[in-house]
């Protein structure tokens, strides 16, 4: 496919998907309620002729690009969603919506993935096969993808292969990077409480203290990872927030405890949980309280296809130079559901940097989260030249 065509269609369309771009950032939705995203995503996909349904999964939407000769059919993602924070950038087009904000980066994947679009609906007479555009909700919570997974996504037509890119904080301005194998993590949930009996703080000797407890048991969770599992296999253990007790001489009744277990293998997946379970029981009962555990499964661990890697690499440089596409020296203990995807047919997911300065990396997550419209060239480029590529096969 000619690469200077996609660029100079990514070029034509480029200031309208940046408008977008902002007017989603203005008003971020939270997971499984994008409506007025959704909505906006629909309108556009109908306006460039293409075949769009909606409320897949809730608020999932699909277009599909046909193509004017038959071929595979391969699928291009974004997800929707945006946090529950309080934006501080103070951009002129920062959210409007209080304790929402678009931190993540997910206004420039739907803006980018309509940037393919735009793109793409005028290429239909060279494009053997389809182009699926899955625009999903949740990614940061429950989950989007494997609820429009599970409503037909990948079927009608079947998907062959399928490709995502996340604007990455990491990375600079201009690059993009790619990784076969496992490249961002399983993010599981864990619940905790530890049930003591509480009293008065100057008499800790008639309670059993669910704060001590709760201290020593985060203590040695540690030890899990740097002593109960093999060094060269990445783990990660952190407790997020605890609470308990009201005031300086209450020692409380209980403590709760919440945090998260990134793993890549599917046996530490298992096993680090249930260490963390024998350690709570053990350090409760020997202080004279009780617990109670839970484990919150989410994504599993995302591990890209090899040739796909190796197509959305020769694709990057396409459209960045090879100067400019790395091959990341190691995975990223974040998590993401397009992990699902990945489990379902050969994909690939990759990133493209955002940064301006390399030592000073863009926070995801962060109320100051920020970054250039111009990024939206590199993200829908790619995916499109990846797209192409693989169509033409």
């Amino acid at each position: 496919m000619n690469v200077e065509k996609i660029k100079a269609l990514i070029g034509k369309h480029h200031a309208r998907a940046a408008e977008i771009r902002r007017r989603i950032h203005r008003r971020p939705e939270p997971g499984f309620r994008e409506h007025e995203t959704a909505a906006l995503i629909a309108r556009t996909l109908e306006g460039l002729g293409v075949r769009t349904r909606t409320g897949v999964a809730g608020t999932g939407v699909v277009g599909l690009v046909e193509g004017a000769r038959p071929g595979r059919t391969v699928l291009l993602r974004a997800d929707m969603d945006a946090l529950e924070m309080t934006e501080e950038t103070g951009l002129d087009y920062a959210s409007e919506i209080p304790g929402l904000m678009h931190a993540c980066g997910h206004d420039g994947h739907v803006a980018g993935l309509l940037l393919c679009a735009m793109a793409l609906s005028e290429m239909r007479d060279e494009i053997s096969g389809c182009v699926k555009l899955m625009f999903q909700p949740a990614e940061e919570t429950e989950g989007g993808a494997l609820p429009m997974i599970e409503a037909g996504v990948l079927d009608d037509p079947k998907v062959d292969a399928a490709f995502g890119c996340h604007l990455w904080g990491g990375a600079r301005e201009g690059t993009v990077l790619v990784k076969s194998g496992p490249i961002m993590a399983a993010p599981d949930d864990f619940r905790i409480k530890i049930v003591g009996s509480g009293g008065h703080g100057a008499m800790p000797h008639l309670t059993a203290d669910p704060i001590s407890i709760a201290a020593q048991a985060i203590c040695a969770f540690q030890s899990i990872v740097s002593r109960r599992k093999n060094p060269l296999e990445p783990a990660v253990v952190s407790v997020c927030a605890i609470n308990g007790g009201t005031v300086h001489n209450i020692i409380p009744d209980s403590v709760s405890m919440i945090g998260t277990v990134r793993t890549f293998d599917e046996g530490l997946r298992d096993s680090i949980p249930r260490a963390m379970e024998g350690v709570v029981a053990a350090i409760a009962g020997a202080n004279g309280g009780g617990y109670e555990f839970e484990l919150l499964p989410k994504y599993p661990a995302l591990v890209n296809d090899a040739r796909m890697t190796d197509l959305v690499e020769r694709a990057a440089a396409k459209i960045v130079g090879s100067e400019n596409v790395e091959r990341a020296k190691e995975p990223s203990m974040g998590g993401e559901d397009f992990a699902y995807l990945c489990q379902r047919v050969p994909s690939s997911f990759f990133f493209a940097g955002i940064s301006r300065d390399p030592e000073n990396p863009v926070l995801h997550h962060s109320p100051k989260f920020a970054w250039d419209d111009g990024v939206l060239r590199v993200s829908a480029g790619v995916l499109c030249q990846a797209a192409l590529d693989f169509l033409e096969g």
